[in-house]
């Protein structure tokens, strides 16, 4: 079965995971969109939908929450590890 994932707000660059994905897993996100997921991603985690930048606005919920530490691939999971909060 493929992992599922939902986008909270239609500017958001991040999904969340409805269920863990796992490496090379193929993941559904709304409207027909399809990305192989990079990394593994725990449930209620995010993962990137397009490609973005070092330094570019991470959004979830139509709101920034931080920005790109490094870049990140389309199906990498998105996290401390590389990105900085906004919001602290």
């Amino acid at each position: 079965m493929m992992p599922r994932f939902t986008l909270l707000h239609p500017e958001d660059n991040v999904a969340v995971a409805l269920e863990p994905a796992s490496v090379d897993d193929e993941a559904r996100l709304p409207e027909g969109q399809r990305t192989t997921v990079l990394e593994a991603i725990p449930f209620a985690h995010k993962m990137a939908v397009r490609p973005i930048e070092r330094g570019e606005e991470i959004r979830k919920y139509g709101e920034v929450i931080g920005e790109a530490t490094c870049p990140i691939a389309a199906g990498q999971h998105v996290h401390v590890h590389n990105i900085k909060s906004r919001r602290a």
